[in-house]
């Protein structure tokens, strides 16, 4: 029987009817360490940087010199001159690799099996981050040893997110989507701030330790996802009694009674799925907001480090644990996010908000952030929250109401691909971001911030669309409310 085979190994083992409640827990578990596992493995190079290249943060225009880099000779080829630009060539040959691979991991994770995809993906990526860290046992100093792991560990990581989200937009209704899918997206902040202490902590036994270990973690994950993950309730058996899943559920299934006829099951083109309405403007959306989201991710202890606060510079140790703060803001501003857009059933006007409120608060943070410490904790954390906010809402929420979009029929086979479509146009714009910073910074950080102060504005604009839509519906809803009570008045009345 298909459903049986399908079913994880680890689930077999269990007889008897499950409470819905408790398999949504345990795919919410699941995934978030899947995901959390995913990004703290993608922190690791952020983290060994100024190991293996000791100028990395021995900027010259700024001319100080770090006594603790000093003494470290670093790893060739990246402790030469041109080591930080080996570096930037190593983060966005990652990212391209991602975002490209991305929208394969989509299509494939709505073919195949999502619970093997993302085994596959998870220990694919540990073993590739584990390699690249072998160069430090095996004395390798070749720049396409590590340029070539590092790329095939993107094309691994990039099947992550499409299926995590598809899985668990198959879990749960819309309508508490948003807060869930808040709440849950924290994964990203976590796996940023657990990948930065790890790897930052495992330094002084050699930068191999640091990719090493958290791979061995990632792989005994990825073992625990392929024995425990119940992809769906199909998978499972279990049907979800709520309205807003599936609304076309009982016609989409009549079609199961003749075997080989599975409607529901047929999945979705990838230029179909572009055109799903919202599809297109939440994605380019993605691609500025992600571009300065992922700015802040590799370049913002570089920045702290170099920036005097209260006319003092701060350590790089310092300056790493300092920039977990915008990771902070970021949770909050994720699970805000989420519960305001189900709370208003907005996701465009919530997410054109916040990127708006993003503006200020990036304006702000580089006026006067370095004032003092306090003033930069605050101001760091408050940016976070608008910059993860949108980010955080678009590629959760908002990727598994257009995956589920009612011109779909209830074919919730498209959500894996939409997630792609989405996230992997965002990731472009996350591999050009801290690509243009590292040349923008050379001549200053305010032309930095007026790049992300514009992208910003562009994220917020692109809704624009959307916004207009939704406010439009908002109110035809309460006209017609309105008239629904001025009737009810005058019938009562004339009674």
């Amino acid at each position: 029987h298909e459903t049986t085979s399908r079913k994880p190994p680890g689930l077999r083992l269990f007889k008897g009817a499950k409470a819905l409640r408790n398999y949504q827990t345990l795919v919410l578990v699941l995934t978030f360490l899947a995901y959390t596992c995913f990004h703290m493995t993608r922190k690791i190079t952020s983290i060994v940087k100024s190991e293996l290249d000791p100028q990395t943060k021995v900027g010259s225009a700024w001319g100080r010199l770090h006594t603790r880099n000093s003494l470290n000779i670093g790893w060739s080829p990246f402790n030469t001159s041109d080591g930080s630009t080996l570096l930037g060539e190593i983060d966005v040959a990652f990212l391209a690799v991602y975002s490209l691979g991305m929208f394969f991991a989509g299509h494939l994770g709505d073919r195949m099996d999502l619970r093997i995809v993302l085994t596959i993906g998870m220990i694919g990526t540990a073993i590739f981050t584990a390699l690249f860290g072998a160069g430090y046992w095996l004395n390798i100093h070749n720049f396409y040893y590590f340029l070539v792991f590092q790329m095939i560990a993107g094309l691994f990581q990039s099947s992550g997110w499409p299926s995590v989200v598809a899985v668990v937009g198959n879990w749960f209704g819309k309508s508490k989507r948003g807060l869930i899918m808040g709440i849950w997206n924290a994964h990203t902040s976590i796996g940023n701030i657990s990948g930065s202490l790890l790897a930052a902590s495992l330094l002084k036994f050699g930068w191999g330790w640091s990719f090493a270990i958290p791979s061995i973690i990632m792989a005994l994950a990825g073992l625990v996802v392929f024995f425990f993950l119940p992809v769906s309730p199909d998978v499972m058996e279990i049907d979800i009694d709520d309205g807003e899943v599936n609304s076309d559920k009982d016609t989409a299934k009549e079609p199961l009674l003749e075997p080989g006829q599975e409607v529901k099951h047929k999945a979705i083109g990838f230029l179909e799925a572009w055109r799903i309405p919202g599809v297109a403007p939440f994605a380019l959306c993605l691609f500025f907001s992600k571009l300065v989201a992922y700015t802040f991710l590799y370049w913002l202890p570089f920045y702290i480090s170099h920036t005097p606060i209260g006319n003092e510079y701060l350590s790089d140790a310092m300056a790493g644990s300092l920039s977990t703060v915008f990771d902070v803001g970021g949770v909050l501003g994720g699970v805000l996010a989420g519960h305001i857009s189900d709370r208003v059933n907005a996701r465009a006007i919530t997410a054109a908000s916040f990127m708006y409120c993003a503006i200020p608060a990036l304006f702000l943070y580089r006026t006067y952030g370095s004032m003092s410490m306090m003033s930069n904790i605050c101001l760091m954390f408050i940016t976070g929250m608008f910059v993860n906010g949108p980010y955080a809402l678009i590629t959760t929420a908002v990727s598994a109401d257009l995956g589920t979009h009612s011109s779909l029929n209830g074919n919730s086979r498209a959500l894996a691909t939409v997630t792609a479509i989405i996230d992997g146009t965002g990731s472009v714009g996350a591999a050009i971001g801290p690509l243009l910073t590292g040349y923008i910074s050379t001549e200053s950080w305010s032309a930095v911030f007026t790049m992300l102060m514009a992208a910003a504005l562009l994220a917020g604009l692109l809704l624009t669309h959307l916004v207009c839509a939704e406010l439009r519906g908002k109110l035809s809803s309460n006209v017609s409310k309105f008239h629904h009570l001025l009737g009810r008045h005058q019938y009562e009345s004339e009674i």
